[in-house]
């Protein structure tokens, strides 16, 4: 299994800090899941962070940047997006902008797209992880491609053992869910995949926002991360909207009304819900049941995102 570090401790942050300038993977901890991270300018060590997710070459990666002011050597600024970075950087949403001429971010980490997908965490320990590298660092969420995310070090070590050179435990994750991801089609923002900042917070910054579902075909290649039909999915079987389980299933709720052995929110809260999500799903998979059985989530704010994240969980199976 992998060597775990304490995110507090100074010696392990240098030390994680310095196997991603040589080139290794380390897993570290962000508000939203733990991301499995790499030197997003070397290519050979990009090319690592795919072959131990065993993830599709074509699904592009999030470049995570310590600070806004970094963004400009990478990509090209838009109205929106400024509007955007300003109203939620640090925090947990990622940008979509053109790859400057000159962008130091390999092009395997953008799946050969003229795009760079982009991130300031508000993690105390990613930003000190990230302002110690001095480098953008490419980082997904550190498990197995297409399999339930991380949100603890524990989840990581599971997933991906000796496949990664160090893993920093910061303890749990705060938000529980991937990031939103904004792209722009002339100059206008498009919600490429619903996470941690609810559509409602970003129209009340940059009004209409156009939903990817209205502009992308089943044929078109992803433009951001967590865009596959099939992704974050259990081992077992998953059964949406259930109002109870059925022979053998295991039951997650959420509000009072809905008991079982495990429950989203007893209290119906989305923000609890989200953070609980991945934790429970995992828990549930691995015991006993041949399948998921889960409770309605309400179709609004962070609900939003985790209907999006059980809808692909549920789907068949690539």
């Amino acid at each position: 299994m992998a060597t775990i570090g304490r995110a507090e401790r100074a010696e392990d942050r240098t030390r994680a800090a310095e196997l991603l300038r040589q080139g290794e993977l380390v897993a570290f901890p962000t508000e939203t899941v733990y991301g499995l991270g790499a030197d997003a300018t070397n290519d050979r060590a990009v090319a690592a962070i795919f072959a131990a997710k065993q993830r599709p070459a074509f699904n592009p990666l999030i470049s995570h940047l310590a600070n806004t002011d970094a963004v400009g050597a990478f990509a090209h600024w838009n109205d929106a997006a400024r509007a955007l970075a300003d109203a939620f950087w640090p925090g947990a949403l990622t940008l979509v902008l053109p790859r400057t001429d000159d962008c130091a971010i390999a092009l395997i980490a953008s799946a050969g797209l003229d795009s760079v997908a982009l991130r300031v965490p508000s993690h105390p320990d990613a930003h000190a992880l990230l302002a110690a590298v001095g480098r953008p660092v490419a980082a997904p969420s550190a498990n197995r491609s297409g399999r339930i995310s991380p949100t603890t070090a524990a989840h990581v070590n599971q997933e991906l053992g000796d496949a990664v050179a160090f893993i920093l435990d910061g303890g749990p994750c705060e938000i529980g869910l991937e990031s939103t991801v904004v792209g722009f089609r002339a100059g206008a923002p498009v919600l490429l995949r619903p996470g941690g900042i609810s559509l409602e917070q970003l129209q009340a910054v940059v009004g209409e926002i156009v939903m990817a579902e209205l502009l992308l075909d089943a044929a078109d290649r992803p433009s951001a991360p967590g865009q596959l039909a099939s992704h974050y999915a259990p081992n077992k079987g998953l059964r949406l909207d259930a109002l109870e389980p059925g022979p053998d299933e295991v039951f997650l709720g959420f509000g009072p009304d809905h008991s079982g052995s495990q429950n989203l929110s007893a209290k119906g809260d989305l923000i609890e819900a989200a953070a609980n999500l991945f934790a429970m799903l995992r828990q549930l998979d691995q015991g006993p049941g041949s399948a998921i059985a889960v409770a309605p989530i309400p179709e609004t704010g962070l609900g939003r995102a985790i209907n999006d994240r059980l809808r692909r969980a549920a789907a068949p199976r690539r």
